[in-house]
């Protein structure tokens, strides 16, 4: 098989995976995890053999036309980024698949879990590959949807509900605003993939749509990575199981607004506006999830805050467009993948174990679950940036960026000091406080968690030491090709653990010194951030109720407004627009038919028809009562049929034969049964208004129809018909061919609206026969049928 084929079915695995993944669990019960584990893991190994030629510098492109002649693909782009994504995303993905096996055992809905997990996986896996516009579109979406079933899993808690519907909202629609970007992106460049339009960095730039292009993909990338003040769907996105928050809140799916400004970095960025708005902000977030950190007593809101945070920073690193910065933002978001995924798969297993996330109510946990305290410590020691974890050596790569005497670097020193430094608080209160002190009590027995619970945890964090042991090595594999991808030229990044005394290494000291004291202060400090928060009150969070409620509101005023009840008014609006349509538009650009409308040579048969039908017409507006308008009504329909029969076209005069009579049967015994009033009593002040509408639709088409017949005709259609309708559709006859072949859709529509409204017609006549047997008015037996239809 060749490398196209098997890139191809690793993408399309995941879903495959989740489409067995109820049955497998219906069968196997936990145990299903194991095999399910293997879908991640196949795709971990078939992307993992891409790592030597991408180390080389090399870029893998791939892919099937999808729409050609749109040139749109199903295209994917392997270098340095997508790589490192789809490695994190698989390998943690095949981790919290055996997590969720033991974090959810005996839990009814496993299966349906472990589907959606898989689904989503597929999807961000297929957003970090993309190589086409649509694709990536495509999968961006997929996450929003597949993100709200999982986030929504509790669906029986209202909280849950609320969280699911809050992210979708946001995310789905920063989406939208991702579409019109990648639009305006397609319409300067003419080109559709990623790996053909970073040769068009220097156009986009100069282009007058350049800014409208950044705000809307910053939009889409700041509502899917939670940047401030988009940022609260994130910490209320934790009423999700915790594999969720685990996987998707802090490896993968956040992470796809960080992914998107890196892709777009060669092309988007190096500008003064890509260098305001990205770093203001990060860095704005970074504080801000901070500072809301050390509000939290609750394990997993602390975590979902400081992955917000760390959203920020990778967003500062990715805008700032100085020296060490690109680098940085790779190492660190290596780092972050690895350590907070174990971080919030050791909150799961407090909880798990305990029954309790709240750190003020845990305490003296280390004897009975010494291994989980292993990997929280070790887990934290990379999130705090103490040596010999990774987390460091990202630290001291952000500070070596940093790191200037100009008044704008030192802003960005100081509020990244004390984000990081309060993040380490936070950090270190998640991997001691549970687990040091007295023993507090809970509502479980406590022991030490399952194999299926800590495997994934204790891996991660061993990871998160071992990379920075084998520093180069891993910068030669990962990090540096990560980082030329997102300089668009070559990088190297060179930290390691070797000793290395500085401005990076004073000021990660300074942070750790600062860390301790939060730490040692956390009660104090959380009291007075709460109170500040208190005092402000308002917020982004109870702002999206409010817009929800303002939206609905609108919703059903316009509603009430426009949808009356009452079927004259959708008919007289209808009508009006269409009259306007007709008569504006040709008068606005001088469209009208020219005099003569009528040819002098016209024969008498045709005349006298015409005159029948305008009779008809006089006969239904003269008619004093409705069964003689209904029975006029079907004059103008044969005359019209008359005309067809003349002019050569008997199937079509046979069909209108059919419809006038059909409706001229059906209307009358509609009339009949329904006992309508026999005629019209509506004084002139209300029928003139009618007569006038009327008459502007009637004037309007026939104008219209003596324009269209007065322009040379265009055989293109005829002579198409004339010559595949044999040789295609096999039919002698042209316009039953046209009919049942060429416009086959168009004619099941019509049958099926046929079908509806002599359904329709049934329900009202048995409707009111069966009313008049019972003795019960009419509008209480439509009220009582809505009734029963409801239930």
């Amino acid at each position: 098989m060749d490398t196209a084929a098997l890139t191809f079915l690793a993408l399309g695995l995941p879903f495959a995976a989740a489409a067995f993944a109820p049955v497998l669990t219906r069968l196997l019960g936990q145990y299903a995890a194991w095999l399910l584990a293997l879908a991640p893991l196949a795709i971990f190994a078939r992307f993992a053999a891409f790592v030597p030629e991408i180390a080389n510098g090399e870029i893998v492109t791939g892919g099937y036309a999808w729409v050609p002649s749109f040139n749109v693909s199903f295209s994917w782009l392997i270098d340095g980024l997508s790589l490192t994504f789809v490695l994190l995303i698989s390998g943690i993905g095949a981790l919290i698949v055996l997590y969720s096996g033991g974090y959810l055992k005996g839990h009814p809905q496993q299966g349906r879990f472990f589907s959606f997990i898989l689904m989503f996986m597929g999807s961000m896996q297929g957003l970090v590959v993309s190589d086409s516009f649509l694709m990536l579109f495509v999968f961006w979406e997929l996450t929003s949807i597949t993100s709200f079933l999982l986030i929504g899993f509790d669906h029986g808690r209202e909280a849950a509900r609320r969280a699911a519907l809050q992210a979708l909202v946001v995310t789905g629609g920063g989406g939208l605003l991702l579409l019109a970007g990648l639009l305006i992106l397609w319409n300067v460049s003419g080109v559709t993939q990623f790996s053909l339009l970073l040769s068009f960095g220097s156009e986009l730039k100069e282009s007058p749509f350049y800014l409208a292009a950044l705000l809307l993909v910053l939009g889409g990338a700041f509502t899917k990575s939670a940047q401030f003040p988009f940022h609260f769907w994130l910490p209320n996105a934790m009423e999700a199981p915790t594999p969720v928050s685990a996987y998707l809140h802090s490896a993968t799916m956040v992470k796809a607004g960080v992914y998107l400004l890196m892709r777009l970095n060669p092309v988007l960025g190096g500008t003064p506006e890509w260098q305001v708005l990205l770093p203001l902000f990060g860095v704005t977030t970074l504080v801000a999830g901070a500072v809301l950190a050390v509000r939290q007593t609750e394990l997993k809101l602390m975590l979902a805050y400081t992955t917000m945070s760390s959203l920020g920073l990778l967003v500062m690193l990715t805008g700032l467009g100085v020296p060490y910065a690109i680098e940085a933002a790779a190492l660190y978001l290596v780092a972050h993948a690895l350590f907070k995924g174990a971080l919030f798969m050791v909150a799961g297993i407090i909880d798990h174990e305990t029954g309790l996330r709240d750190i003020t109510r845990l305490g003296g946990l280390r004897s009975a679950m010494p291994l989980t305290f292993a990997v929280a410590l070790a887990a934290a020691l990379s999130m705090g940036g103490l040596p010999p974890s990774f987390g460091f050596l990202a630290k001291e790569e952000i500070y070596a960026a940093l790191a200037g005497s100009d008044r704008r670097s030192m802003v960005f020193v100081a509020l990244t000091v004390l984000g990081n430094a309060l993040m380490f608080a936070v950090a270190f209160a998640i991997a001691l406080k549970p687990f040091l002190g007295p023993k507090a009590a809970t509502l479980k027995p406590v022991h030490e968690a399952p194999l299926l619970l800590w495997l994934g945890p204790a891996i991660l964090a061993l990871k998160g030491i071992s990379i920075a042991l084998m520093s180069g090595l891993a910068h030669r594999l990962v990090t540096s090709p990560m980082a030329s991808a997102i300089a668009g030229e070559p990088r190297t990044v060179a930290i390691s653990l070797a000793p290395h005394f500085g401005v990076p290494l004073l000021l990660s000291g300074l942070t750790v010194l600062a860390g301790i004291a939060f730490y040692i202060n956390l009660a104090r400090l959380r009291a007075a951030v709460a109170a500040i928060l208190a005092d402000i009150g308002w917020g982004p969070n109870r702002g999206f109720d409010q817009f929800m409620r303002g939206l609905v509101g609108l919703a059903v005023a316009v509603t009430r407004r426009l949808q009356s009840g009452r079927f004259e008014v959708y008919m007289t609006a209808t009508f009006v627009l269409v009259a306007v349509a007709m008569l504006a538009v040709p008068l606005r650009y001088g469209e009208f038919p020219r005099a003569p409308f009528f040819s002098s040579d016209v024969p008498l048969h045709e005349l006298a028809i015409m005159a029948i039908a305008v009779a008809g017409l006089l006969a239904v507006v003269l008619a004093t009562d409705r069964l003689t308008a209904i029975v006029s009504l079907g004059i103008q329909g044969f005359a019209v049929a008359v005309i067809f029969l003349l002019y050569g076209a008997p199937d079509l005069a046979f069909t209108q034969f059919m419809i006038e009579t059909l409706s001229v049967v059906v209307l009358a015994l509609v009339m009949t049964r329904l006992r309508l009033s026999p005629s019209d009593h509506r004084p002139l002040a209300q029928k003139l208004p009618d007569f006038a509408i009327a008459l502007a639709c009637g004037l309007g088409f026939g104008l219209f129809l003596l324009k269209v017949t007065g322009v040379p005709f265009d055989t293109t259609l005829t002579d198409f018909f004339n010559l595949y309708s044999k040789s295609i559709a096999h039919g002698a006859n042209v316009v039953n061919v046209i009919i049942v072949d060429f416009r086959g859709t168009d004619t099941l529509g019509e049958i099926a609206v046929v079908m509806i409204a002599g359904l329709a017609i049934l329900a009202l006549v048995r409707l009111r026969a069966g009313s008049l047997k019972r003795g019960v008015p009419m509008e209480v037996a439509a009220d009582e049928a809505h009734v029963e239809e409801r239930v």
